[in-house]
């Protein structure tokens, strides 16, 4: 089985300081199965939540992503550089924020 996220706040690969510590940020929630597929491996989805108001889950009831763990484990090659999907963010102040970020959207 691919290796799983921690539990936690992420970037996304298009997070871009300059926007802020919302853009592209993602609390990862759990780990769900797709229960109509064969082998835990292939049915494995990270469950995660937008941090940012824009993104099309949460515009449209405050619902929940899902991808599959290989895709949110998986390297991507942009402009000849080779760089984690997603990663962790493991800075306390910006954890504090995005907490508070995350409480009053989802509250």
């Amino acid at each position: 089985m691919n290796k799983e996220p921690e539990k936690g706040f992420y970037y996304h690969y298009k997070h871009k300081t300059e926007n802020g510590i919302k853009d592209y940020a993602y609390e990862v929630l759990n780990i769900g199965h797709h229960t109509e597929i064969e082998g835990l491996d292939e049915s494995a989805m990270v469950v995660y939540r937008p941090l940012y108001e824009s993104a099309g889950v949460y515009k449209i009831g405050k619902h929940w992503d899902v991808r599959p763990l290989a895709m949110f484990m998986e390297e991507v090659t942009k402009d000849e550089k080779t760089f984690p999907r997603f990663t962790k963010i493991t800075d306390e102040e910006i954890i504090k924020k995005l907490e508070q970020v995350r409480d009053e959207m989802y509250e």
